[in-house]
């Protein structure tokens, strides 16, 4: 009877070649991640929309860590508003990936210019929380280019001239930034009012961020 170690194969060099044989199921587990983007519609219980987006769609052009973190306001209003899915990437071997294959499936919300009424931004970092809070006084945070990555996104809703159903890479209210890939679902209003506002975020962009009284600690409670 021969040995399992005389099937072992070698490379050209006589060292043994490297175990892949669990490679095809991590493979099959990313390309299912992606399938299911395709196929399965994201709810915006604020909007009532469904998001269908193509594989390989990104919302930010950088890794994300893959911890979620939450964002309320009282009241948000926006100028130039563009909604569509994404598909974030963690950096390669990310501790936050678990079985997700590193990849999280978000909705991206463009707006040209906003405004923010009491702004609240924290994040879980195991037993405590850093909780960011801006706008309360007399100023409201501004953001212009504004741009959320979200998993879940709450409040009272009103747009104004709303399209819904356009081609994504046709998009034209919230300028170039606004605009996602090629065939995947979306819709734009000219404006947007969400009172109560929560989202569970992933990134935020901005060109530029104004956080007037801004206060940043440690909590033992999130936003």
């Amino acid at each position: 009877m021969t040995s399992s170690a005389e099937h072992t194969p070698e490379r050209p060099d006589g060292a043994a070649a490297p175990d892949v044989s669990d490679a095809p199921a991590r493979r099959g587990r990313v390309r299912a991640r992606r399938a299911a983007v395709m196929a399965v519609p994201a709810t915006l219980a604020a909007a009532g929309l469904a998001v269908l987006t193509a594989e390989g769609a990104l919302g930010v052009q950088f890794a994300i860590s893959g911890m979620p973190f939450t964002v309320t306001a009282t009241e948000l209003n926006g100028t130039g508003f563009a909604q569509f899915g994404g598909l974030d990437e963690m950096a390669e071997g990310s501790p936050n990936a678990g079985d997700t294959g590193g990849q999280v499936l978000v909705v991206t919300s463009v707006i040209k210019n906003a405004t923010l009424t009491k702004l609240c931004q924290s994040v879980d970092l195991g037993g405590t929380n850093l909780v960011i809070r801006a706008g309360e006084g007399a100023q409201k945070v501004t953001a212009s280019d504004l741009t959320t990555d979200s998993t879940e996104l709450t409040g009272d809703a009103a747009f104004n001239n709303i399209e819904i159903g356009n081609d994504a890479s046709t998009l034209n209210k919230a300028g170039p930034k606004g605009r996602g890939p090629k065939g995947v679902f979306s819709q734009q209003s000219d404006t947007v009012h969400i009172a109560n506002l929560r989202q569970t975020n992933y990134a935020t962009t901005a060109g530029v961020f104004k956080l007037p009284g801004l206060k940043l600690g440690f909590s033992g409670s999130g936003c």
